[in-house]
């Protein structure tokens, strides 16, 4: 730290690192606000920032910084140059309906950064305590499945991987795979075998046992595999701040991981399923659900019926999919919307907790393109609501809306909380035709008496509906 004595230099880096967890937490706690979260974003970042600088300005002698990055300054430098630019072009270019595979993608170079940090430690043989070594070896376990996990998750989204892959005895072998690298992990940590071959060996069975893990979850289970992957991340990042004894690691990383473990939680339960069933159970691949019995049939309506049925009603309750995102028609409904209050109507903006491809992917949505966050209502606030509703709009959302969930205890999403908008006195669903939704289930919404169906892409249809509510006199 300059001229300053030793003392007071390990006294301001002390001071600078409760200042960072003050501002990581804190901003964690704004981003749980659709109308704070910017500003939850900055100050996380500010922290960040802090600790970056006050990690290279540390006394050696504090092992805030490993000795093989202490005395590599000028790559470090260059590889956080490389990596902001990255990011901030990345960021900058990205589509709203890419957002998804953004945040696997992220989490799984969370998760690699920290199973690289644990990498160099055991490569180099360092002289760590058991405990010291023991946490290594668990980030890098954590942090190596989160990274393949991730990429995994990743293809999926981005449509790489176009199904899931599932063979007889999956578990059975992956068990096996956990079994191996626990061993493997073992004899590293007692030191009975911590021969690079060994720790190549850890690294590449944690590397496939991320895989194995994620290649049969169907793309409608991504939200919460998101959510749980973030967790990992944070947890690798926090066993290797202590080894490294880096504060700001050990608060960044249980920030992450708890939030991450709380909202995997919260995600699963919005889909009234375990994480056990998640990760084991195989549902959510688009050609292997099984459907309720569906009686009835599909509807159709036209554009302009539908919009004069909005522009006479008194209240309007949009519920927002991602068949909204794919069309990029977030702009379009807003336009619907204020068309729709010029008229007197209200109308309002129901989110699942589930909608999307990850948590909070249709708040992001509306939030870009300008509703104003007082009009976006969760499941628990806007359900009672649905039967004074004169119209229930539905783009793009299926599982999010289907009361089989209510009746059919056959069905895979028995018991997972719904929007009612079945209780509504009409139901409009834009679609884009009469297939199942992403998950492979059919719809009893679809098939009610007082739902009707518009069929085409979300963009075309709500401007069809613009035009219609225009017209009326």
């Amino acid at each position: 730290m300059g001229t300053l004595s030793p003392e007071l230099a390990k006294w301001v880096v002390d001071a600078a690192y409760i200042l960072v967890a003050f501002l990581f937490i804190s901003g964690l706690k704004k981003m749980s606000s659709p109308v704070s979260a910017r500003g939850g974003i900055v100050w996380a970042g500010i922290g960040m920032i802090i600790a970056t600088l006050v990690t290279f300005l540390a006394p050696a002698s504090e092992h805030t910084l490993p000795t093989y990055l202490a005395t590599n300054f000028g790559l470090v430098i260059i590889a956080i140059i490389l990596g902001g630019t990255l990011a901030w072009w990345s960021g900058r270019r990205v589509a709203m309906t890419d957002m998804p595979q953004m945040i696997a993608l992220y989490n799984g170079m969370g998760g690699g950064a920290a199973a690289a940090i644990a990498a160099v430690e055991l490569y180099a043989g360092k002289s760590h305590s058991l405990v010291f070594t023991t946490l290594a070896v668990i980030g890098a376990l954590i942090g190596a499945i989160s990274f393949s996990g991730s990429g995994i998750a990743f293809g999926k989204l981005q449509g790489l991987i176009k199904k899931s892959f599932r063979f007889r005895g999956q578990q059975v072998f992956n068990l096996l795979l956990l079994a191996s690298v626990v061993v493997i992990g073992i004899a590293l940590v007692s030191g009975f075998n911590a021969t690079p071959t060994a720790v190549t060996l850890f690294f590449v069975v944690a590397l496939i046992l991320g895989i194995t893990m994620t290649v049969p979850i169907g793309g409608a289970d991504m939200p919460v595999v998101i959510s749980l992957y973030n967790a990992l991340t944070g947890l690798a990042v926090a066993f290797e701040g202590l080894v490294l004894q880096n504060p700001a690691m050990i608060i960044a990383g249980t920030v992450v991981g708890s939030a991450g473990t709380l909202l995997t939680q919260l995600m699963a339960k919005a889909m009234n399923r375990s994480l056990a069933n998640v990760l084991f159970a195989g549902f959510g691949e688009s050609s292997g659900a099984a459907s309720g019995p569906v009686t009835g049939t599909q509807k159709p309506i036209e554009a302009s019926d539908a919009g004069v049925m909005m522009a006479f009603g008194q209240k309007v309750i949009i519920v927002p999919g991602y068949g909204l995102a794919v069309a990029q028609a977030q702009h379009k409904v807003w336009e619907l919307a204020q068309l729709l209050q010029s008229r007197g109507v209200t109308v309002k903006f129901a989110i699942h907790p589930v909608a999307g491809r990850m948590p909070g992917h249709m708040n992001v949505l509306l939030a870009e393109a300008g509703v104003p966050y007082d009009l976006i209502a969760d499941l628990e606030e806007i359900n009672a609501e649905f039967e004074t509703a004169d119209v229930a709009l539905i783009i793009g959302a299926n599982d999010v809306v289907n009361p089989v969930a209510r009746t059919d205890k056959s069905s895979p999403i028995y018991g997972m909380p719904i929007l009612n908008a079945d209780k509504a006195n009409n139901v409009i669903v834009i679609k884009r035709g009469q297939g199942q939704g992403f998950s492979g289930i059919e719809n009893g919404l679809f098939y009610l008496d007082n739902t009707r169906m518009l069929y085409g892409d979300a963009q075309g249809a709500v401007n069809q509906l613009i035009q219609a509510v225009k017209s009326v006199g």
